[in-house]
């Protein structure tokens, strides 16, 4: 059997999360038969990470390697922030570990009770981090990081499972000042994808289109 010609360089928290959703079915590959998104886009990957929580130890990787990221990158860190509501359990699992507060973001306010969008502790002048579990456009994250910024607080950085590195969502990082990190890099996931047999030598090109167009995928 030949080698794969596609390689891209991992560590190996990556390779072990990006193995795990792959295992689990929190992402499934199909480059020949496109998945429809809410938004109208055809894409040949779907992802659902809220399966990580029925997995402790998956779970507690995610949550290590958020840690690490905060460790080494961002240690000013005062508040964990989830984003609703993907990023909500492990943003709280997160701040557990850290011993930090917690808040989470809604979509939008709410039209009852006290009209919160934020819920949970957050203060004007806290450092935060935004929590998603999956990076796509990064409309929802940079919403949640936006909505946090109006309160007062300070919004270091986005930390997300899996990015699929659009270019849309760079953009919004470079706009807003706020940088993204991924614990699992796009490129990564089809490597793994690749060396597991989800997907063939062959499939590589069309996945990489989507990334670099996601928009007319499939048209």
């Amino acid at each position: 059997m030949s080698e794969p010609t596609f390689t891209v360089e991992y560590d190996d928290l990556s390779y072990t999360i990006a193995k795990g959703l792959l295992q689990i079915g929190a992402v499934e590959l199909r480059p020949h038969q496109p998945f429809t998104w809410s938004s109208g886009w055809r894409s040949p990957i779907y992802c659902d990470n809220r399966l990580i929580l029925g997995y402790p130890l998956l779970r507690s990787q995610v949550v290590s390697g958020f840690e690490s990221i905060i460790d080494y990158e961002l240690p000013a860190v005062e508040l964990i922030a989830g984003a609703a509501t993907g990023g909500i359990p492990h943003a709280a699992m997160l701040a557990d570990r850290l011993g930090l507060p917690c808040a989470y973001v809604r979509s939008e306010a709410k039209a009852h009770g006290r009209g919160k969008q934020i819920e949970g502790y957050a203060r004007p002048g806290m450092k935060a981090v935004v929590i998603e579990d999956t990076l796509s456009t990064g409309r929802s994250a940079y919403q949640a990081a936006q909505a946090l910024r109006d309160a007062g607080v300070d919004v270091m950085a986005i930390l997300t499972i899996l990015s699929y590195d659009f270019d849309i969502a760079t953009k919004r990082a470079e706009d807003t000042g706020i940088p993204a990190y991924r614990l699992v890099p796009y490129e990564v996931l089809i490597q793994v994808a690749l060396e597991r047999g989800d997907i063939q030598e062959s499939d590589v090109a069309l996945l990489m289109r989507w990334r670099k167009s996601p928009d007319t995928y499939g048209l």
